[in-house]
């Protein structure tokens, strides 16, 4: 009986069989057999890691949705209207839009280094990405879909993002037997609910709810007791949400900043176990992080319920003294006096300033309590984000860090475009508002513009130490 050879299939022979001993030998790809066409998806460099398309993303929305509202500010009708007004829009896209993209970028990289699991693959971080650029666009569209649509797919896609983004980090975090980096998960899921009471208190506020309320009494009664429970206003569920991203800033700072003044960061190794040979100098000591993000939540729960109040001052005051009291961590030395550590050390300058100048508005002080809370979001939030896409984003591209002039430049930039902002917060600086605003508006944009120039093709381009994926850099080039 004539068998066929055991692994072939039927008709198939063995290379060396006479059969085939005068042709020409087979091209390598034809060899290993047909391949999968690569799709798009598969091809484009951006997805490689979890950073690349996000921190693009950070990086260009920025100036765009600063010049947006610059340019309304200035008169111009160049956007439809939005639910809530622009000034709800443009706080809302600072938190959700600009940093959320930053918060994406670095989770889904420092997780599977802290914790030692596999990054996401391209293809659900393509589907991340869409629902982010989907999110920004619907919120946009909102006004022209109201009231018959309204807010609901923009609430759908930004809420999606953050279920897709949790669905990624939380196994990981979950499975490590000592879940040390869990707070990551808690503070995102924080940032996801407030921003679900957002949606849900401005969609209350719409047209269309107002008529099914008049239909019936009983419906009437539960509007106006969600009302009451939600607040009545979209914009403390967005005062909340900076309360939310200042802890994620602590808590991410906190993890990289050891590896920046423990010298660890020049090796690449943020988020691995410490070095058992190395004797490390400075710790992020967690009684006073817990202390600075107890004080931080209990202003945010403070000012959610009472607003603009007395006791709202002395909590804003007592999270500026908490946040100063980290600061303590880091006096040891000239560690401190490199780029990397001065950029995450005046982010929690920035805080601190920030929650002493809402602190003394709200308790009589000639100044606005707008003028603090700039100083968190376009200081402490864009500087902490510059930074870490700065290291992050340049050791897990196969890069080692930028040393050339333009990152304390623009480091720099972004300080003096806050520190602009909020002077303009202040009574006597009202006849300059204008000036003020545009100016730090400015400055603000033009600070991630060169950021792109530099970074951009890192951020898009090929890996040009032949390894893919996140990986770091195989030697210090």
């Amino acid at each position: 009986m004539n068998e066929q050879p055991h692994g072939l299939a039927p008709g198939q022979v063995f290379p060396h069989s006479d059969e085939h001993k005068d042709s020409p030998p087979l091209h390598p790809a034809l060899k290993a057999g047909p391949t999968p066409a690569l799709t798009m998806v598969d091809r484009l460099p951006v997805l490689m890691c979890g950073f690349r398309p996000f921190f693009a993303l950070t990086a260009v929305s920025a100036p765009v949705f600063m010049m947006i509202w610059l340019l309304s500010l200035g008169g111009l009708d160049i956007m439809p209207p939005v639910p809530g007004g622009l000034v709800l829009w443009h706080g809302h896209e600072l938190i959700y839009g600009f940093g959320a993209a930053s918060v994406a970028g670095f989770a889904l990289t420092a997780i599977p280094e802290f914790t030692g699991t596999t990054p996401i693959t391209r293809r659900p971080l393509a589907y991340l990405v869409l629902l982010w650029l989907l999110a920004r666009a619907s919120y946009v569209l909102a006004g022209w879909w109201w009231p018959a649509i309204g807010l609901w797919p923009a609430a759908a896609c930004n809420l999606a993002l953050w279920v897709g983004l949790l669905a990624q980090i939380m196994p990981p975090l979950w499975r490590d037997p000592e879940r040390r980096h869990t707070s990551f998960a808690w503070a995102i899921a924080a940032l996801a609910i407030l921003q679900a009471g957002f949606f849900v208190s401005l969609i209350m506020q719409g047209d269309f709810v107002q008529g099914v309320s008049a239909h019936t009494d009983r419906a009437s009664v539960m509007v106006q007791a969600a009302r009451l429970l939600l607040g009545a206003s979209s914009f403390a569920w967005l005062y909340a949400a900076v309360g939310a991203m200042m802890v994620l800033i602590i808590v991410a700072a906190s993890r990289v900043s050891m590896s920046v003044m423990n010298n660890r960061v020049e090796s690449g190794r943020l988020g691995g176990k410490e070095d058992d040979t190395q004797v490390t100098v400075y710790l992020a000591r967690p009684p006073r992080r817990y202390l600075a993000v107890f004080t931080i939540v209990l202003c945010s729960a403070v000012e959610f319920v009472a607003g603009a109040d007395i006791i709202t001052g002395w909590t804003a005051l007592a999270a500026a003294a908490a946040t100063l009291n980290l600061l303590n961590d880091w006096h040891i030395g000239r560690r401190l006096f490199t780029r990397w550590a001065l950029m995450l050390y005046g982010s929690y300058w920035l805080i601190a300033l920030g929650y002493g100048a809402m602190g003394a508005a709200w308790l009589g002080a000639p100044i606005t309590a707008s003028a603090g809370r700039h100083l968190l979001m376009a200081g402490a939030m864009a500087l902490s984000i510059f930074a870490i896409m700065n290291i992050a984003g340049r050791i897990h591209a196969g890069k080692w860090l930028d040393r050339r002039i333009w990152v304390p430049l623009v480091a720099s930039t972004l300080v003096l475009a806050a520190l602009l902002r909020a002077v303009a917060g202040v009574w006597l600086a009202g006849q300059f508002l204008m000036p003020l605003l545009v100016s730090a508006g400015v400055l603000w944009s033009a600070a991630f513009v060169v950021y792109l120039l530099y970074a951009g093709p890192v951020l898009l381009g090929e890996r040009t130490d032949g390894q893919t994926g996140c990986a770091e850099p195989q030697s210090d080039g």
